[in-house]
């Protein structure tokens, strides 16, 4: 266990603090934050609140800078707040994983995917399926060009490191993964493993704490649902954003993604809101 898990274990395992206090930690954590397969396509792109307290706690403790009052969060901060969110978010349950994608272009149809616990998938309003009814989909779940299940992504390390190398362990084919893949980045699959794929808890909590940790992630300010992050590009390299809710450590919405299925979505004008969660409700 390292020094994050054992802040974690610390803080979350402390009694819920008196109302005065959550209010007070409340106000400063919010002035803080207000100071503040080879389909690839473009447009689909071409190849409580005692929470919040101890989330400010772990992001002071691991960055070991204390930021002045009214200063607004730095974009770790924000993935670190939504790191302890996952880990206690409770798992859900259903008979299947539900995603749905809405483009900010009027013009892209909405998208949804159904897969169920026995791997078996259906798509409606992705390219080639009709927008009316739900159709079967052979096309598995993808991490880095490798075909994944449930137990796949149980299976994943809950520690930041371990599960970047876990990654790069994977034995995905070039022709499947994005070029950004094929280098070892590790960008993308961490964001699929944050926005569509059906990670546990404390694997979604392991990939915000890994993309924490790099250079180029900053907060560029705080919108309706969230807080806008950047991940400057690399190597040619569209700029990724994304938009937080460290509360609820949801991905509300991103220009630029790795879909379940490991097709690339994109768009570079806009965003694609996303909608994740284990439903009862049959695909439709």
């Amino acid at each position: 266990m390292d020094d994050l898990d054992n802040t974690l274990a610390t803080l979350l395992a402390k009694p819920e603090p008196p109302a005065e206090a959550i209010n007070r930690s409340r106000g400063r954590l919010q002035d803080r934050m207000r100071g503040r397969r080879a389909r690839r396509r473009i447009g689909w792109l071409a190849p409580g609140l005692s929470l919040a307290t101890a989330a400010a706690a772990v992001a002071v403790i691991t960055t070991g800078v204390t930021t002045p009052a009214g200063a607004p969060a730095s974009g770790r901060e924000v993935l670190l707040m939504a790191a302890v969110s996952a880990a206690r978010t409770p798992e859900g349950s259903g008979a299947y994983w539900h995603v749905t994608r809405q483009w900010s272009n009027p013009d892209m149809p909405r998208e949804e995917s159904w897969t169920g616990r026995d791997g078996r998938r259906w798509s409606k309003g992705e390219p080639g399926d009709s927008p009316d009814a739900a159709v079967t989909d052979p096309a598995p779940l993808m991490l880095k060009g490798a075909e994944v299940d449930f137990e796949d992504l149980d299976k994943l390390p809950a520690d930041p490191e371990a599960l970047k190398a876990r990654i790069a362990e994977l034995p995905g084919r070039d022709s499947d993964m994005a070029a950004s893949e094929q280098r070892s980045d590790d960008v993308l699959s961490l964001i699929a493993l944050i926005t569509e794929l059906p990670a546990p808890s404390q694997v979604r909590s392991a990939a915000f704490r890994a993309l924490a940790t790099m250079p180029e992630v900053k907060r560029t300010g705080t919108v309706d649902d969230g807080e806008e992050l950047l991940i400057a590009d690399a190597d040619g390299e569209p700029e990724i954003k994304l938009v937080v809710d460290p509360d609820t450590s949801r991905v509300m919405r991103t220009n630029y993604l790795l879909a379940d299925d490991g097709s690339l979505a994109g768009d570079p004008n806009g965003f694609i809101s996303v909608t994740t969660g284990w439903t009862d409700q049959p695909p439709q």
